[in-house]
């Protein structure tokens, strides 16, 4: 009882919505501390202080993502955007590689792939794509959790049948990362974007390597991602970093002394309460659909629940004060700390009529 009372009540301190937001798997909501942070970083800019602890903050975003992650700070490299990590991983394979990837899902998991070229990209049914994995596929991409609809991928299955083939794996954890328990270290490459359940502002992206760097070349590097930084500004890098800041592209400052927060809060709640408390919602909203007469995508265990049919009522519903989204006509609500039951029955309610 005494955590459950911890976890409501950090949550109504950081957070104070003027809507029912069921969004976040289109954007986090912003804690308060965040917040705070952010008006802060644009103090130190507007009245000349010096940068250095916004710097500061891009490391100990690395290290709280590292912790969440479950991997050592030296294999998350902190980027822009889960596309440009996709774009060097794709960079990395030989012409005439297969790609094996899940039908219709993101499009900054897909299409560095396909811009290639050269790469043989073939998609299947999310639920195949494990026993679709053979001996000449080279790469399996894949988000944990889909952006559409919520489904999750099978990713123990996944990464044996890669071992099985030789195959490297690359999964998106961007709707996932924050209320799904995840171990980057079971995968060659990880993408993550941090304004979505990782509750921060826009304008940041992990990317997690092994150890040995998985044979990327850091296309994109500048400065920041030199083993002396301050000393590699100008001329070709001498040296590039011995971890993953290697693949670091420069930082976008504002972003990580907000989500260094909103990283913060996430750990002091805990990925498996979080995980317990979103899906216990989801739960609640599938079980109220059935009354109502609707089915959801199937998508057991997800925060996110896509209803078909019902995408067109978006427009009504945010009129009503309801915030959820369309995807491809479906009505799709996502579900995360700072929501509760009335959250879910107010929907419900809405929908009724």
């Amino acid at each position: 009882m005494e955590t459950t009372e911890t976890f409501e009540s950090l949550v109504r301190a950081e957070f104070t919505p003027k809507t029912t937001y069921l969004n976040t798997a289109s954007n986090g909501l912003l804690p308060a501390r965040t917040v705070a942070a952010l008006h802060e970083a644009a103090l130190l800019r507007a009245e000349g202080r010096p940068l250095t602890p916004l710097f500061e903050d891009v490391e100990a975003c690395r290290a709280g993502y590292a912790r969440l992650a479950g991997v050592p700070a030296t294999r998350v490299a902190a980027g822009a955007s889960v596309a440009a990590h996709s774009g060097v991983i794709a960079a990395s394979l030989p012409a005439g590689a297969e790609v094996l990837t899940a039908e219709d899902d993101f499009t900054s998991v897909l299409n560095p792939f396909h811009v290639r070229g050269d790469l043989k990209v073939r998609a299947v049914p999310l639920e195949r794509i494990a026993e679709s994995v053979r001996p000449d596929t080279a790469l399996v991409a894949v988000s944990a959790a889909q952006s559409a609809d919520g489904r999750l991928a099978d990713l123990p299955a996944l990464r044996e049948a890669a071992r099985a083939h030789g195959a490297r794996t690359y999964v998106d954890f961007s709707q996932a990362a924050g209320w799904l328990p995840m171990d980057a270290d079971a995968y060659d490459f990880t993408a993550t974007a941090s304004f979505k359940w990782l509750l921060g502002p826009h304008g940041a992206a992990f990317l997690t390597v092994p150890e040995d760097f998985g044979g990327l070349t850091p296309l994109l590097a500048g400065w920041v991602a030199a083993e002396q930084p301050w000393d590699s500004c100008y001329g070709p890098v001498a040296e590039l970093a011995h971890s993953a800041r290697r693949f670091d592209l420069t930082h976008a400052l504002f972003t990580y002394a907000g989500l260094r927060r909103s990283l913060e809060l996430i750990e002091e709640l805990g990925v498996a309460a979080v995980h317990a408390h979103d899906v216990a919602l989801a739960d609640r909203f599938r079980a109220g659909l059935a009354t109502l007469g609707h089915a959801a995508v199937p998508a057991p265990g997800s925060a996110i629940v896509s209803v078909p049919g019902l995408g067109g009522r978006q427009p009504e519903l945010s009129r009503a004060g309801i915030e959820v989204s369309n995807r491809a006509g479906n009505l799709r609500a996502a579900f995360h700390l700072f929501n509760t039951p009335a959250d879910v029955d107010r929907l419900l309610d809405a929908l009724s009529g």
